[in-house]
Protein backbone atom coordinates (compact mmCIF):
# COMPACT_ATOMS: atom_id res chain seq x y z
CA UNK A 1 0.00 0.00 0.00
CA UNK A 2 1.61 3.31 -0.94
CA UNK A 3 1.04 6.48 1.09
CA UNK A 4 2.09 9.71 0.64
CA UNK A 5 3.74 11.15 3.97
CA UNK A 6 5.16 14.67 4.79
CA UNK A 7 5.25 14.89 0.64
CA UNK A 8 6.94 11.61 -0.10
CA UNK A 9 5.65 8.06 -0.84
CA UNK A 10 5.98 5.47 1.82
CA UNK A 11 5.01 2.21 1.44
CA UNK A 12 3.19 -0.11 3.83
CA UNK A 13 2.27 -3.87 3.51
CA UNK A 14 -1.43 -4.75 4.39
CA UNK A 15 -0.38 -8.54 5.19
CA UNK A 16 -2.02 -9.90 1.98
CA UNK A 17 -5.58 -8.46 2.32
CA UNK A 18 -7.35 -5.39 1.66
CA UNK A 19 -6.57 -2.54 4.04
CA UNK A 20 -9.87 -0.99 5.42
CA UNK A 21 -8.92 2.07 7.61
CA UNK A 22 -12.22 1.89 10.04
CA UNK A 23 -10.96 -1.72 11.18
CA UNK A 24 -9.09 -2.76 13.86
CA UNK A 25 -5.94 -1.35 12.88
CA UNK A 26 -2.07 -2.57 13.79
CA UNK A 27 0.60 -0.52 13.15
CA UNK A 28 4.12 -2.28 12.80
CA UNK A 29 6.96 -0.45 12.67
CA UNK A 30 10.45 -2.40 12.13
CA UNK A 31 14.23 -1.40 13.71
CA UNK A 32 17.36 0.09 12.89
CA UNK A 33 18.33 -0.88 9.07
CA UNK A 34 15.53 -3.03 8.49
CA UNK A 35 12.29 -3.07 6.50
CA UNK A 36 8.50 -4.23 6.58
CA UNK A 37 9.62 -7.95 6.07
CA UNK A 38 10.79 -8.35 9.24
CA UNK A 39 6.92 -8.91 10.41
CA UNK A 40 5.86 -11.16 7.30
CA UNK A 41 4.89 -13.84 9.87
CA UNK A 42 2.99 -11.63 12.15
CA UNK A 43 1.37 -9.23 9.68
CA UNK A 44 0.01 -12.22 7.43
CA UNK A 45 -1.54 -13.14 10.40
CA UNK A 46 -3.21 -10.44 12.11
CA UNK A 47 -4.45 -9.47 8.38
CA UNK A 48 -5.98 -12.64 7.78
CA UNK A 49 -7.74 -12.62 11.58
CA UNK A 50 -9.76 -9.27 11.59
CA UNK A 51 -6.78 -6.89 11.94
CA UNK A 52 -6.26 -3.99 9.17
CA UNK A 53 -2.20 -4.10 9.17
CA UNK A 54 -0.04 -1.64 7.90
CA UNK A 55 4.11 -3.27 8.34
CA UNK A 56 5.48 0.13 7.48
CA UNK A 57 8.82 0.90 5.62
CA UNK A 58 10.15 4.21 7.50
CA UNK A 59 11.29 6.74 5.62
CA UNK A 60 14.40 6.15 3.17
CA UNK A 61 14.09 2.02 3.91
CA UNK A 62 12.80 -0.89 1.95
CA UNK A 63 9.82 0.64 -0.38
CA UNK A 64 9.36 4.12 1.53
CA UNK A 65 11.05 7.34 -0.14
CA UNK A 66 13.57 9.91 1.58
CA UNK A 67 16.71 10.32 3.46
CA UNK A 68 16.27 8.68 6.85
CA UNK A 69 14.91 10.36 10.25
CA UNK A 70 17.48 11.54 12.22
CA UNK A 71 15.60 11.27 15.67
CA UNK A 72 13.44 8.77 17.82
CA UNK A 73 10.77 11.95 17.97
CA UNK A 74 10.76 12.46 14.60
CA UNK A 75 10.29 8.99 13.63
CA UNK A 76 7.19 8.61 16.35
CA UNK A 77 5.55 12.00 14.76
CA UNK A 78 6.06 10.25 11.26
CA UNK A 79 3.95 7.62 12.54
CA UNK A 80 1.35 9.97 13.25
CA UNK A 81 1.70 11.42 10.15
CA UNK A 82 1.26 8.31 8.47
CA UNK A 83 -1.88 7.43 10.40
CA UNK A 84 -3.20 10.80 9.64
CA UNK A 85 -2.71 9.77 5.45
CA UNK A 86 -4.11 6.18 5.74
CA UNK A 87 -7.49 7.96 7.16
CA UNK A 88 -6.85 6.39 10.75
CA UNK A 89 -7.66 8.04 14.01
CA UNK A 90 -6.51 5.98 16.38
CA UNK A 91 -3.93 2.64 16.26
CA UNK A 92 -2.46 0.02 18.16
CA UNK A 93 1.66 0.26 17.72
CA UNK A 94 4.05 -2.59 17.81
CA UNK A 95 7.45 -1.61 17.14
CA UNK A 96 11.11 -3.31 17.50
CA UNK A 97 14.02 -2.49 18.73
CA UNK A 98 14.48 1.33 17.26
CA UNK A 99 10.72 0.57 15.98
CA UNK A 100 9.79 0.23 19.41
CA UNK A 101 11.04 3.41 21.11
CA UNK A 102 9.50 5.38 18.40
CA UNK A 103 6.02 3.92 19.52
CA UNK A 104 6.94 4.38 22.92
CA UNK A 105 7.76 8.40 21.94
CA UNK A 106 4.59 7.94 20.05
CA UNK A 107 2.34 7.19 22.35
CA UNK A 108 3.46 9.48 24.91
CA UNK A 109 3.52 12.42 22.61
CA UNK A 110 0.31 11.53 20.95
CA UNK A 111 -2.01 9.79 23.82
CA UNK A 112 -4.83 10.27 21.67
CA UNK A 113 -3.76 8.57 18.57
CA UNK A 114 -2.39 5.35 20.46
CA UNK A 115 -4.91 2.89 21.37
CA UNK A 116 -2.52 0.17 22.54
CA UNK A 117 1.61 -0.43 22.64
CA UNK A 118 3.03 -3.46 22.14
CA UNK A 119 7.27 -3.03 22.31
CA UNK A 120 9.68 -5.61 21.52
CA UNK A 121 13.61 -5.73 22.38
CA UNK A 122 13.17 -2.33 23.64
CA UNK A 123 14.72 -0.67 26.88
CA UNK A 124 14.25 2.75 28.21
CA UNK A 125 17.92 3.42 26.90
CA UNK A 126 19.80 1.77 23.46
CA UNK A 127 22.92 2.37 23.82
CA UNK A 128 25.25 1.69 20.31
CA UNK A 129 29.42 0.97 20.65
CA UNK A 130 31.28 3.84 18.78
CA UNK A 131 32.62 0.92 16.77
CA UNK A 132 29.50 -0.44 15.57
CA UNK A 133 28.30 3.40 14.24
CA UNK A 134 31.89 3.74 12.96
CA UNK A 135 31.27 0.73 10.85
CA UNK A 136 27.97 1.59 9.72
CA UNK A 137 28.87 5.45 8.84
CA UNK A 138 32.11 3.78 6.54
CA UNK A 139 29.44 1.48 4.98
CA UNK A 140 31.89 -1.62 6.42
CA UNK A 141 30.06 -5.27 6.29
CA UNK A 142 31.44 -5.42 9.91
CA UNK A 143 28.37 -3.52 11.21
CA UNK A 144 26.11 -5.77 9.31
CA UNK A 145 28.29 -8.95 10.95
CA UNK A 146 28.51 -7.28 14.21
CA UNK A 147 24.53 -6.89 14.27
CA UNK A 148 23.61 -9.94 13.41
CA UNK A 149 25.93 -11.53 16.04
CA UNK A 150 24.84 -9.45 18.67
CA UNK A 151 21.44 -9.66 17.42
CA UNK A 152 20.80 -13.45 17.52
CA UNK A 153 20.59 -15.90 20.19
CA UNK A 154 22.69 -18.76 20.89
CA UNK A 155 20.08 -21.38 19.36
CA UNK A 156 19.96 -19.31 16.20
CA UNK A 157 23.62 -19.47 15.47
CA UNK A 158 23.68 -23.38 16.05
CA UNK A 159 20.96 -23.17 12.96
CA UNK A 160 17.25 -24.44 13.42
CA UNK A 161 15.15 -21.96 11.62
CA UNK A 162 11.56 -21.88 12.05
CA UNK A 163 10.66 -22.11 8.51
CA UNK A 164 12.75 -25.93 6.86
CA UNK A 165 15.21 -24.42 4.47
CA UNK A 166 15.97 -20.82 5.59
CA UNK A 167 18.90 -19.60 7.71
CA UNK A 168 18.26 -17.23 10.28
CA UNK A 169 21.83 -14.98 10.54
CA UNK A 170 22.01 -15.35 6.36
CA UNK A 171 18.80 -14.13 6.38
CA UNK A 172 19.69 -11.30 8.73
CA UNK A 173 23.07 -10.47 6.52
CA UNK A 174 20.65 -10.25 3.34
CA UNK A 175 18.23 -7.54 5.09
CA UNK A 176 20.91 -5.24 6.00
CA UNK A 177 22.95 -5.36 3.10
CA UNK A 178 20.11 -4.46 1.03
CA UNK A 179 20.02 -0.99 3.49
CA UNK A 180 20.63 1.68 1.32
CA UNK A 181 23.86 3.54 2.24
CA UNK A 182 23.83 5.89 5.08
CA UNK A 183 20.72 4.57 6.14
CA UNK A 184 21.99 2.09 9.15
CA UNK A 185 24.58 4.76 10.23
CA UNK A 186 21.46 7.45 10.56
CA UNK A 187 19.77 4.70 12.26
CA UNK A 188 22.22 3.79 15.15
CA UNK A 189 22.81 7.67 15.77
CA UNK A 190 19.26 7.81 16.67
CA UNK A 191 19.09 5.18 18.95
CA UNK A 192 22.30 6.04 20.77
CA UNK A 193 20.99 9.75 21.45
CA UNK A 194 17.71 8.86 22.56
CA UNK A 195 17.71 9.44 25.99
CA UNK A 196 14.17 10.04 27.24
CA UNK A 197 12.62 6.59 27.59
CA UNK A 198 11.93 6.53 31.24
CA UNK A 199 10.48 9.73 30.93
CA UNK A 200 7.98 9.05 28.27
CA UNK A 201 7.16 5.64 29.59
CA UNK A 202 5.69 7.68 32.75
CA UNK A 203 3.74 9.33 29.96
CA UNK A 204 1.96 6.21 28.49
CA UNK A 205 -1.35 5.39 28.97
CA UNK A 206 -2.61 2.87 26.78
CA UNK A 207 -2.47 -0.71 27.45
CA UNK A 208 1.21 -1.67 26.84
CA UNK A 209 2.87 -4.84 26.21
CA UNK A 210 6.94 -5.70 26.97
CA UNK A 211 8.40 -8.81 24.98
CA UNK A 212 11.70 -9.67 25.88
CA UNK A 213 13.89 -12.46 24.45
CA UNK A 214 16.18 -13.78 27.57
CA UNK A 215 19.06 -14.21 25.22
CA UNK A 216 18.75 -11.00 23.95
CA UNK A 217 22.54 -9.30 24.10
CA UNK A 218 21.39 -6.12 22.33
CA UNK A 219 18.54 -4.73 24.82
CA UNK A 220 18.73 -7.28 27.96
CA UNK A 221 16.07 -8.92 29.54
CA UNK A 222 16.32 -6.84 32.27
CA UNK A 223 16.51 -3.98 30.43
CA UNK A 224 13.23 -4.72 29.15
CA UNK A 225 12.06 -5.97 32.96
CA UNK A 226 12.73 -2.13 34.08
CA UNK A 227 11.19 -0.62 31.32
CA UNK A 228 7.84 -2.60 31.56
CA UNK A 229 7.73 -1.81 35.37
CA UNK A 230 7.67 1.96 34.91
CA UNK A 231 4.59 2.07 32.65
CA UNK A 232 1.22 1.82 33.77
CA UNK A 233 -0.99 -1.08 32.86
CA UNK A 234 1.71 -2.86 31.30
CA UNK A 235 2.77 -6.83 31.18
CA UNK A 236 5.82 -8.62 30.36
CA UNK A 237 6.46 -11.61 28.20
CA UNK A 238 9.61 -13.14 28.13
CA UNK A 239 10.81 -15.21 25.30
CA UNK A 240 13.18 -18.69 26.50
CA UNK A 241 15.78 -19.07 24.27
CA UNK A 242 15.42 -16.06 21.91
CA UNK A 243 17.48 -13.45 20.97
CA UNK A 244 16.70 -10.02 20.00
CA UNK A 245 15.01 -10.79 16.58
CA UNK A 246 12.14 -12.79 17.92
CA UNK A 247 9.40 -11.78 14.89
CA UNK A 248 11.85 -14.43 12.93
CA UNK A 249 14.05 -16.07 15.27
CA UNK A 250 10.33 -17.15 17.62
CA UNK A 251 7.91 -16.09 15.30
CA UNK A 252 5.11 -17.93 16.19
CA UNK A 253 6.16 -17.28 19.90
CA UNK A 254 5.97 -13.86 19.13
CA UNK A 255 2.65 -13.71 17.69
CA UNK A 256 1.52 -15.61 20.37
CA UNK A 257 2.46 -12.71 23.00
CA UNK A 258 1.38 -9.55 20.62
CA UNK A 259 -2.39 -11.51 20.18
CA UNK A 260 -2.77 -11.08 24.33
CA UNK A 261 -2.55 -7.49 23.91
CA UNK A 262 -4.18 -7.10 20.39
Amino acid sequence: MELMVEGREAFAATGGQPFDNAGEVVVLVHGAGMDRTVWAAQSRYLAHHGRAVLAVDLPGHGRSEGPPLDSVAGIADWLVRLLDAAGVEQAALAGHSMGAIACLAAAARHRDRVRALALCGCAAAMPVHPDLIAAAEADDHAAVDMINAWAHGQASHLGGHPQAGTWLIGGGNRLLERSAPGVLAADLKACAAFADGEALAAEVACPTLVVVGEDDRMTPAKAGRRLAASIQSSRLVALPHCGHMMMTEQPRECLEALLTLL
